[in-house]
């Protein structure tokens, strides 16, 4: 019986397993270093903020786990309100943790449909469970086909996200 293509794509061989701590946990969600990714959602893998398409055409916005680990315990956030448009390049939310503050830039512009109500009294949930329950907006997108091309999806964004934790020496879950 032949193993189905995701995993001969991400599984470490005998020789690495123990090298690089990679495993895959579900179907396209794989482990590095303790970090989750994900492969269905598309990443803006320097600011480690991800997106997620939704039958109904909008977009769910949020921080990764790598991003998550290396910013500690949020503590506030500011999400702009429903009805707001927010540019490309621009911060659809800021986050706060006891060590870091910074914005959550769009890189998919649109106008913000709902913001996740329950961080506002739980910020923390964006560290507990940062792919679900942490989400922090649903955007309606401006132009979805072009924003798209400035984000990565799938094994690339596995691979960069790889990449990323390394060159940053993150550790999540720990």
């Amino acid at each position: 019986m032949q193993k189905p293509p995701h995993l001969n794509k991400y599984a470490p061989s005998h020789k690495t397993a123990h090298r690089i701590s990679l495993k895959i946990l579900t179907m396209g969600e794989v482990a590095y270093r303790g970090c989750k990714i994900p492969e269905n959602l598309y990443y803006d893998i320097e600011n480690q903020v991800w997106y997620r398409l939704e039958p109904d055409g909008t977009v769910v916005v949020g921080a990764t786990d790598i991003g998550q680990t290396r910013a500690g315990r949020m503590v506030n956030v500011r999400i702009k309100p429903p009805g707001k448009h927010v540019p490309k390049g621009k911060p659809i939310a800021s986050l706060e943790s006891g060590k870091w503050t910074g914005p959550v830039p769009a890189v998919i512009e649109g106008e913000v449909v709902e913001r996740n109500e329950e961080l506002f009294d739980t910020p923390d949930l964006i560290n507990d469970d940062p792919y679900g329950r942490g989400w922090i907006a649903r955007i309606k997108p401006t132009n979805l086909e072009r924003d798209l091309k400035d984000l990565t999806t799938g094994a690339e964004a596995v691979q960069k996200m790889k990449e990323y934790i390394e060159r940053e020496g993150v550790e999540c879950g720990t």
